[in-house]
């Protein structure tokens, strides 16, 4: 069975954006990027909710991003994408097609044979994930800076959750990666 992980970065605070969206403070380096090549070779898919899905198709298919970071951009743009939404009206990025109903479509996804499924971002959409039982794992990775307020994440499950640590990673420029399952 395939695995469904989400992966943010968060402030030391537990906030993935500032008050007014902001992400101008995650803290991104070459160490990073080498991670965020490896972390897409291990799916085939990624699930996002409107927002993201919106935010990311707006800049991964720019030639700013392929000039920025080849590598990345590439793999954003050839790789599966589902949007989960109720709202949108069509998912027109590359390789990407709406899902509109419930998560049965996700259950039966997981079934399908493939590499595991990623979530990058979409904080409402891995909670109801965790909340249905489908999440598999948590990536949180937590930059050294503390943002006083802002969207929270994975805030609105709106119960309690307890999740496993499986491992931690730290990295040169003060970020921890840590891994959990919930349990």
């Amino acid at each position: 069975m395939r695995k469904i992980f989400v992966f943010m970065m968060t402030s030391l605070d537990g906030y993935y954006a500032g008050p007014n969206d902001e992400i101008d403070w995650h803290n991104v380096d070459d160490e990073f990027n080498v991670f965020a090549a490896e972390q897409l070779d291990e799916v085939d898919t990624l699930l996002f909710g409107r927002i993201t899905y919106e935010g990311m198709a707006s800049w991964w298919s720019t030639d700013m991003a392929k000039e920025e970071d080849p590598i990345i951009t590439e793999k954003m743009n050839s790789i599966s994408k589902i949007v989960v939404s109720t709202t949108l009206e069509s998912a027109d990025w590359n390789n990407s097609r709406l899902v509109k109903g419930d998560f049965a479509e996700i259950a039966r996804l997981k079934q399908e044979p493939g590499k595991d499924i990623a979530i990058f971002g979409s904080s409402v959409l891995a909670a109801g994930l965790l909340r249905a039982g489908l999440l598999d794992e948590v990536r949180t990775m937590v930059a050294p800076v503390v943002l006083g307020g802002g969207k929270s994440f994975l805030g609105s499950l709106g119960e309690r959750a307890g999740l496993e640590l499986l491992k931690t990673r730290t990295f040169a420029c003060g970020n921890v990666l840590m891994y959990h399952r919930p349990v």
